[in-house]
């Protein structure tokens, strides 16, 4: 009796130590946890980030057994494209005839990237995770390649490429179509119908059309020898008010309006229009919007100060003294197309001078409409870098007068339409 109590006694001890045991190693574990100091590590170009491949095949690099080889791994990284690499893994040696290669270039690295990876290393030691980046962000996929019988990597990864650019095309409209708002939709159907290209049968169709017709060849001469050709903006010598010696139609096209409402929208908020992004002339006149009650024509000229906004940009884009101004500057596309091909800058992406001239004709054409023909020209100088005397020069071509009221300068629009004779010189180079 005494001998199965003692065994009792001695079972009950040992459960009773294992659960001290364990409480122990919990606690043990627990302060582990709560003690690990965490280093972030970004990436730095000077260093090599931690690879990670795996291999889809089943092939396992460490479970050869004794007498087995350990695999040659070799990494290659572009010298220039630093996003561009290749994890080689030869598993036995430089006679192995079959390699696993995986690339971040080519096949499943050629998907959409939706998350990002990082790789955490504890150390016991010091009790530190750290978490590093991986290379590139990409985790390879190695696939078996058998020497002499695979297609050549450049290949493949060309094939690849355009195959991958068409199903990049067609993902981005589908989702375009159907997650974006009515207005990316429009933009969207825009630049859709810009990029089409004419086909072979509507090439066909045009062309006997345009046998039978009957061609103006004074029309096909030089624009510089007529006398009334000039480089300025649309304008008609006939008109009866100062809107329609420049028609605003022919300067801002009707589908361009839309693409026009950010002034708009900012005189609407309150908020700052920054001298950063707006030039002085149009920072100087937003507060005018507040002043017109009807929609529409307040819509015009919130709309033709933006477009003021972006030939000055424009201009100082492609300018040695502006450059720094408009190198954030975003011009919306159908624009920044329609400008390089008004003005088409040279191949040293500087605009001629008589292009520049047309620019700045246009510029000033609608600071005439933001002032309603009385334009004070003092802040739109500093905004084109040119002195009263030069823009006094470009006004003049312009049709327009020069006029002294309440102690200031204005340039007004006499009708009707009348130009000096001959072409104004330049005086400036720009």
């Amino acid at each position: 009796m005494s001998k199965s109590k003692n065994k009792k006694r001695r079972e009950v001890q040992e459960h009773h130590e294992q659960e001290e045991s364990e409480k122990k190693k919990k606690n043990i574990e627990e302060e582990v946890i709560t003690d690990v100091k965490i280093e972030l590590r970004d990436e730095n170009p000077d260093k090599v980030d931690p690879v990670i491949g795996y291999f889809p095949s089943g092939y396992d690099p460490s479970g050869g057994g004794e007498g087995t080889e350990e695999p040659n791994v070799t990494f290659y990284k572009h010298p220039k494209r630093v996003n561009r690499m290749k994890l080689v893994v030869d598993p036995n040696g430089e006679n192995s005839r079959v390699n696993f290669v995986g690339t971040s270039f080519s096949g499943e690295a050629m998907a959409p990237q939706v998350c990002t990876y990082r790789l955490g290393i504890l150390d016991k030691a010091t009790q530190t995770l750290k978490i590093v980046p991986i290379a590139a962000n990409k985790i390879f996929r190695l696939e078996p390649r058998v020497e002499g019988f695979d297609q050549p990597e450049d290949e493949i990864d060309n094939e690849r490429r355009e195959e991958t650019a068409e199903e990049r095309n067609a993902m981005k409209d589908k989702l375009t179509k159907t997650y974006s708002t009515k207005k990316s939709m429009r933009e969207a159907r825009k630049l859709e119908r810009l990029r089409e290209k004419p086909d072979e049968n509507t090439k066909n169709d045009l062309t006997k059309q345009l046998d039978g017709v009957k061609i103006n060849e004074s029309a096909l001469k030089d624009p510089d020898t007529n006398k009334d050709a000039r480089n300025i903006p649309p304008y008609d010598l006939e008109a009866t008010t100062p809107e329609a010696a420049y028609p605003l139609n022919k300067i801002i096209f009707e589908g361009e309006w839309e693409y026009l409402l950010d002034v708009l929208e900012l005189s609407n908020t309150g908020a700052e229009v920054s001298g950063d992004v707006y030039p002085t002339f149009v920072r100087n006149r937003v507060y005018k919007l507040g002043d017109i009650k009807n929609e529409m024509e307040k819509r015009k000229v919130a709309g033709i100060l933006s477009y003021i906004t972006h030939l000055i940009k424009f201009k100082d884009r492609h300018s040695m003294d502006g450059v720094s101004s408009a190198k954030k500057h975003r011009f919306p596309p159908i624009l920044f197309q329609r400008f390089f091909s008004l003005f088409t800058p040279s191949e040293s992406n500087r605009i001629p001078g008589d292009k520049m001239d047309l620019l700045i004709n246009y510029i000033l054409v609608l600071t005439l409409y933001a002032d309603e023909f009385k334009s004070d020209f003092s802040d739109i100088k500093k905004d084109l870098r040119m002195s009263a005397g030069e823009l006094r020069n470009y006004f003049d071509y312009l049709g327009c007068k020069i006029v002294r009221e309440k102690e200031m300068t204005l340039a007004t629009l006499p009708l009707p339409l009348h130009f000096r004779d001959g072409h104004r010189k330049r005086q400036r180079r720009v």
